[in-house]
C-alpha cells in the first residue's frame, strides 16, 4: 500500500465501478476500461476534464467540499464512502511512532467469559485479542494471535468454512479499509503488503477501494461437527478503546441454527473448560 495518491486511486476505482447506463449515458462505443470515462465524470460533476484529470493524477490535492460532494453524487457513493472521500482529501500524516499495545478492558474480558454466545474482540487491524471457547469452536482461527484477514485469505481450512467466502472476505476487506480511514501507519502498510503478495483475491478486493462498515448480516458456516449453521453477527465498538470491537455470534431462539449452536456449545463444554483467552 502506498499513500502518495490515495485520493486519485479511490476516484479511479470508484469511477470504474459505475456503469454509464446507471447515469443515463449511452453504453455503446469502445471503452478501454470498465465504468465511466474521466470526461463523463467531469461533465456530470460540473468540473473541467483537465481539473478532474489532475485530481486522479494527484497533481491537485485540494478539492473543495462542494466538488467532493458533486463527485460523490456522480460516483454513487453512500454516506460512508462519501465521508471516506472527504477524509482522503485531508489526509493525516503517517504515524511512525511505536504503536500502543491493544489491551482488552477487564470488563469486556469478563463479559465474553460469562455470556453464552460465541464472542471475541478484534483490534484495529482485525487481530483477535480475546475469544471465548465457543467462538473458537465455531471458527477455529478465532483465537488470540490470529488475524481475521490472514485467516480468511491465506488459510484454506478457513475458506472451506464459508460457503459465501467471496462475499464474506470482500466485506472484511471493505470494513478494514473503513476502519483505517485516512490514517495510514506502518502496521497497516505491512499487513496490506503481505496479503497483496500472498493472495490475488485480496489484491483484487483491496484494489476495488470499497469502504463499508462492519455489518451485522447473517454469516453461513459449514461446520464439520454440526453441519451448516447461519448465525447473526452483532458488532459493538468498545468504549474507551482505540478502535477495539466486540463481535458476538447468535441465532434466533427456536430455530435449527439455535439448536446446532447449542449442540456445538455442549460439545465444547467440559469440566476443564478454560476461561476466555485474553491478550497480554
Amino acid at each position: 500500500m502506498h499513500d502518495g495518491n490515495r485520493l486519485g486511486e479511490y476516484l479511479r476505482a470508484r469511477r470504474q465501478a459505475v456503469g454509464p447506463e446507471a447515469l443515463g449515458l449511452p453504453a455503446g462505443g469502445r471503452r478501454r476500461v470498465p465504468g465511466l470515462r474521466r470526461e463523463e465524470v467531469a461533465m456530470l460533476a460540473g468540473v473541467s476534464a483537465n481539473y478532474y484529470l489532475r485530481l486522479e493524477q494527484g497533481r491537485d490535492r485540494n478539492p473543495s467540499p462542494q466538488v467532493l460532494e458533486a463527485l460523490a453524487r456522480v460516483l454513487q457513493l453512500d454516506d460512508t464512502a462519501t465521508r471516506y472521500l472527504h477524509e482522503l482529501a485531508r489526509p493525516q500524516p503517517r504515524r511512525r511512532r511505536a504503536p500502543r499495545p491493544e489491551v482488552v478492558p477487564p470488563g469486556i474480558a469478563t463479559l465474553i467469559e460469562t455470556i453464552g454466545p460465541p464472542a471475541f474482540v478484534a483490534g484495529r487491524y482485525l487481530d483477535v485479542l480475546a475469544a471465548n471457547p465457543l467462538a473458537t469452536a465455531l471458527l477455529p482461527n478465532v483465537r488470540v494471535g490470529e488475524n481475521r484477514l490472514r485467516s480468511l485469505f491465506l488459510d484454506p481450512s478457513e475458506h472451506a468454512l464459508h460457503p459465501d467466502w467471496e462475499r464474506t472476505s470482500a466485506e472484511c476487506v471493505a470494513a478494514f479499509r473503513k476502519r483505517l480511514g485516512s490514517e495510514i501507519d506502518d502496521r497497516a502498510v505491512e499487513l496490506v503488503g503481505e496479503l497483496s503478495l500472498a493472495s490475488e483475491a485480496f489484491r483484487q478486493a483491496w484494489a476495488g477501494h470499497d469502504v463499508t462498515p462492519l455489518r451485522g448480516e447473517p454469516v453461513r458456516i459449514d461446520h464439520p461437527q454440526v453441519g451448516q449453521i447461519s448465525v447473526g453477527v452483532s458488532k459493538l465498538e468498545v468504549d474507551g478503546s482505540d478502535g477495539l470491537m466486540l463481535i458476538v455470534f447468535h441465532a434466533d431462539p427456536g430455530t435449527q441454527d439455535a439448536e446446532r449452536l447449542a449442540l456445538l456449545a455442549s460439545l465444547t463444554a467440559s469440566p476443564a473448560s478454560a476461561p476466555a483467552h485474553m491478550s497480554r
